[in-house]
């Protein structure tokens, strides 16, 4: 993403903007708290406030260029939208999240909401996982 791209969400171009926009799209995991993306910005040098993070991504958010997952049992996590649906699993042990795509689960999704009248608008799942035994 680039600057156009918060021009077009209708948001002004700014440092502390652009900064967290760079993180993002470079991170890995692609999945980061604010305070992960806090503490990059300062290892980096940058003089941004925790309060500016938030606000930023919530201005982001709002514009539809990052997603906001309220996993259960841990911190809010943000990812850019790429525009690609996908799904994940989150390991109840070390709080890692997993992404994946499932055709089949996708096609059973709708074949349910089909089978009870319904068409999806729009769906979120999450499966919360452990590793298995050995």
């Amino acid at each position: 993403m680039e600057s156009q791209d918060l021009r077009k969400a209708g948001l002004k171009v700014t440092h502390p903007r652009m900064r967290i926009l760079e993180i993002l799209e470079n991170s890995s995991p692609r999945h980061k708290t604010a305070e992960d993306i806090y503490r990059e910005l300062i290892e980096q040098g940058e003089d941004i406030g925790l309060a500016t993070v938030y606000r930023v991504l919530t201005q982001f958010e709002a514009a539809g260029l990052v997603m906001k997952h309220n996993f259960e049992g841990g911190q809010a996590v943000y990812e850019l939208d790429r525009g690609k649906h996908h799904d994940h699993m989150v390991c109840v042990e070390t709080g890692k999240v997993i992404e994946f795509v499932s055709e089949e689960i996708e096609r059973l999704q709708h074949q349910i909401a089909e089978k009870h009248g319904y068409v999806i608008e729009d769906h979120s799942l999450v499966l919360y996982v452990r590793p298995k035994k050995k």
